[in-house]
């Protein structure tokens, strides 16, 4: 399989699968009722051998709980990462709410997550059937993830006692940004040319495919501090000086997911920035 025919079933796939469209019996409302969650994805490749994973264990970074590609899967050879951008339906629904996730953006978090988990597992079935080991990290039974509105596994305990908080085993948006896709924000959300506002995945296989050329050197190279992201946020969890509290953003999605439960997220740093749809204006 080539890079073109990857892209271009997964594209196909997104387009045509009712999953990418609110269905009525899962809407929130009338007015939620048909709209389209992801646009076409974008995707990056990376070498399973890139240097930059290891520095993911580095403490200034992830740290050394961070499990790299080839210990995700030892004959692998390329990690695919790509990035969905939300529709326009749905950052402009949470464009207009001012304190609280719109019903567009609360879909695009619940059935956007479902609708991008069929992809990946769409595109790993289709790398397998052709003979190439694949897993999804974020799906696979070792996957751990610490947070107040993450799903923990069997290793929380013992993950507790290291100390450890918001924080995970794999991180899509840290991988995303070694296989080539993007920069961080003060947000801590990942540019991409395709903006900020979306959602991540990944998968690594045996499949071998000509690595993506990182087109940034530094990890805040596309953010232009222009600040928006920090008088978007409804909680002040945002800073010049800090970037993104976690603490305070937890809090305030633990207050979402009690308002709107089963449903959360917030995104309000995403959306009526100038990094939402694409990279700001800066000098590269």
């Amino acid at each position: 399989m080539k890079i073109e025919e990857l892209m271009s079933i997964a594209s196909e796939f997104l387009e045509t699968s009712p999953d990418n469209y609110i269905k009525k019996e899962d809407a929130i409302s009338e007015k939620s009722v048909g709209i389209k969650i992801f646009e076409s994805p974008i995707f990056a490749f990376g070498s399973i051998k890139d240097e930059y994973f290891k520095k993911l264990k580095k403490n200034y970074a992830i740290g050394d709980h961070f499990n790299l590609p080839i210990e995700w899967l030892p004959e692998g050879k390329t990690v695919i990462s790509y990035f969905l951008p939300f529709s326009d339906a749905v950052k402009e629904g949470n464009s207009k709410c001012i304190t609280w996730p719109s019903e567009e953006w609360l879909h695009g978090r619940i059935e956007g997550q479902i609708m991008l988990n069929k992809l990946s597992l769409f595109l790993r079935n289709k790398l397998i059937n052709e003979e190439y080991s694949s897993i999804i990290p974020s799906l696979d039974d070792r996957f751990w993830s610490k947070g107040k509105n993450d799903i923990y596994s069997k290793e929380e305990n013992s993950n507790q006692k290291k100390g450890l908080s918001f924080t995970s085993n794999w991180s899509e948006r840290h991988v995303a940004f070694v296989c080539g896709l993007g920069t961080f924000g003060l947000s801590r959300g990942l540019i991409t040319k395709k903006g900020i506002a979306g959602r991540f995945g990944s998968i690594i296989t045996e499949l071998e495919l000509t690595p993506t050329k990182r087109e940034y050197k530094d990890i805040y190279e596309y953010c232009t501090k222009c600040g928006e992201c920090i008088s978007q946020c409804p909680v002040d969890a945002i800073s010049y000086e800090k970037g993104k509290n976690h603490e305070i953003c937890s809090k305030f999605l633990d207050e979402i997911k009690t308002k709107f439960k089963p449903r959360y997220g917030c995104g309000k740093c995403q959306v009526n920035v100038s990094c939402e749809s694409s990279i700001p204006l800066n000098e590269y």
